[in-house]
């Protein structure tokens, strides 16, 4: 599957769906599966959503059939999974989609970029698009995805390095703790001398070899080039500065998340959630909503939740879509031989 480059042809897929994390792939799976056209759009760079954003190194627990799995290995099997129908799955990145209006049963998706068509729609968008908190230093931009990260994919990118890490919470400490056992040196930075991470975490830091910094905050970032090569702290309530030489920065102040777009969309929402029928229909016929991105009573937010919608919104798109056909649902036993 190749990202799609936009042209003035306008080439019309049964079901687009906003959102590539892991139940957007897991529904574009199932539409493949149920033999229709489906087109991804993803706001960020690269598929996977949050496990493969925030969390890849770390181990989920309940995923049906998986006693355990890291959020890289999830996202790497979905899309591995995808790749049966690449033929009828075009994925779009980087694009965020502004508007949705629908004229002669066909939709006009418009995104940062240019707009798509489709039958029907399903939203997976979990509570929206996300981008982290950063230092808000100078440069910050300059270093960032040479030596500055705000996310961890592979931890042996950190061996024999000099890591400074900033942030308190579960992340930070877990990657703290974690590269202690691979990096030359691991230094933690915090505003605040207490942690948020969980008791247990912050008892395995504080035996570790990790340098504590607390109470600390970033003040400067130098560096030679696009990469920095040290990091300026400031104690809290004090004109004490330190510099920490490095080789790698990690930043973990968390992510902020955005719906900002629903307003646009013609659908019934609250807050960052859509409304959605028992068959997650949105207010809006032909449009449908599912995971994180969904509310309805007795909601629960899990991952193995939105893969068990999934099945149901495709199933009622291609209703929506070709009200004539025999739409009995068969299992894939029987589809794929």
């Amino acid at each position: 599957m190749e990202e799609e480059k936009l042209t003035s042809e306008k080439e019309v897929y049964d079901i687009t769906v906003i959102g590539g994390g892991p139940v957007g792939l897991f529904t574009a799976f199932y539409a493949g599966l149920r033999g229709i056209s489906v087109k991804v759009i993803e706001s960020l760079s690269e598929l996977g959503g949050q496990p493969a954003i925030l969390y890849p190194e770390k181990v989920l627990y309940d995923i049906p059939a998986f006693p355990a799995i890291t959020g890289a290995d999830l996202v790497d099997n979905l899309i591995k999974q995808l790749e049966r129908f690449r033929d009828k799955t075009t994925i779009c990145l980087k694009e965020e989609v502004k508007t949705f209006e629908k004229e002669n049963a066909i939709f006009t998706i418009t995104t940062n970029k240019g707009n798509h068509f489709s039958k029907a729609i399903i939203i997976a968008c979990g509570n929206g698009a996300f981008a982290p908190r950063r230092l808000g230093l100078d440069d910050e931009e300059r270093y960032a995805d040479h030596n500055l990260f705000y996310n961890v994919h592979k931890l042996d990118q950190f061996a024999g390095k000099k890591v400074v890490i900033c942030g308190g919470g579960d992340s930070a400490v877990d990657w703290a703790n974690a590269l202690d056992k691979i990096a030359e040196s691991v230094t933690l930075v915090h505003r605040r001398d207490a942690f948020r991470a969980h008791e247990h975490s912050v008892e395995v830091l504080k035996a570790s070899h990790v340098n504590i910094m607390t109470p600390y905050v970033p003040l400067e970032l130098k560096g030679e080039g696009d990469e920095a090569t040290s990091l300026v702290i400031q104690k809290v309530k004090s004109e004490e500065t330190k510099e920490l030489s490095l080789d790698s920065l990690i930043v973990s102040f968390g992510f902020s998340t955005s719906n900002k777009n629903l307003k646009n969309w013609n659908i019934d929402y609250k807050r960052s959630s859509i409304n959605v029928s028992p068959l997650f229909e949105t207010s809006q016929t032909g449009v449908f909503a599912i995971g994180d991105a969904a509310e309805y009573e007795g909601k629960i937010d899990l991952i193995a939740t939105g893969f068990g919608e999934a099945p149901t919104a495709v199933n009622q798109a291609i209703k929506y879509i070709y009200p004539e056909r025999d739409n009995r649902v068969v299992h894939s036993t029987s589809l794929i031989k």
